[in-house]
């Protein structure tokens, strides 16, 4: 009796997880460049004394989905989105050099230019800060030129390059701010061949119907899961009664 309370714990604690995961992809369905995370059960066996008899169903997390997202139109200057693989290079919180397909970039304090969650773009040679200008253009490279104050729009300023990047997917690994990173700390180098389209910015790769689905699937799980332990309380006072009787 036990053992079959504890594997309907255990399982209904891994279905819980699975669901946390399943929920934080469809709290970010409209979060700009967003790439869904992977998971999937597994059976292990409980380690321990005695005959391995008993199995356990665990999540495990297993990467993340970087399939494209849908590319839509917005005509804003700043607003760029990568075409097929690669990445921007951002600075994170901590000072280390991140990843993402957020492209949503803006002028921050000071002019430096920063994407919508504040994360400050990398250049050549650290962030890429803009001068005052008249008006502003991203190349398919990552070059930004400005118009300079007062000058015509036939005068356009190079003042940095957005650091793109390609580093092999399967290495990265994606850190709670949602920034993507190399083991260890390791920085990619620039990549001339990964280039950007301006006026237009990749939404979240979240598959709205396959999310719900899922959290329909592991709501029921779940359920199973409890009414196992509640089964499980009945037989163990059922049995408790036939004693009394006899």
């Amino acid at each position: 009796m036990d053992e079959m309370i504890y594997l309907a714990m255990t399982g209904a604690k891994q279905t819980e997880y699975a669901q946390a995961i399943n929920s934080n992809n469809l709290a970010n369905v409209s979060t700009t460049g967003f790439r869904a995370d992977l998971h999937s059960f597994s059976s292990k066996p409980i380690e321990g004394p005695g005959v391995e008899s008993r199995i356990n169903a665990v999540v495990e997390t297993y990467g993340t989905d970087f399939a494209q997202g849908a590319v839509v139109h917005t005509g804003r200057d700043l607003d760029i989105a990568i075409k097929g693989s690669g990445f921007i290079s951002v600075q994170a919180a901590d000072g280390s050099e991140a990843y993402t397909r957020a492209g949503d970039l803006r002028i921050g304090s000071g002019g430096l230019l920063e994407t919508g969650s504040g994360r400050l773009v990398m250049g050549n040679a650290g962030p890429v800060a803009i001068p005052p200008n008249s008006s502003l253009l991203i190349g398919t490279d990552g070059t930004v030129s400005v118009q300079p104050i007062g000058q015509g729009p036939e005068t356009l300023a190079t003042v940095d390059r957005i650091k793109l990047t390609d580093p092999d997917v399967r290495l990265l690994a994606k850190g709670s701010d949602g920034l993507f990173r190399l083991p260890e700390d390791e920085i990619a180098s620039a990549d001339a061949s990964v280039s950007v389209t301006s006026g237009v910015l990749e939404q979240s790769n979240v598959n709205i119907a396959k999310t719900l689905v899922n959290m329909i699937e592991l709501s029921r799980q779940y359920e199973m899961q409890v009414n196992i332990i509640k089964t499980s309380k009945e037989d163990a006072d059922a049995a408790a009664q036939l004693m009394r009787v006899s």
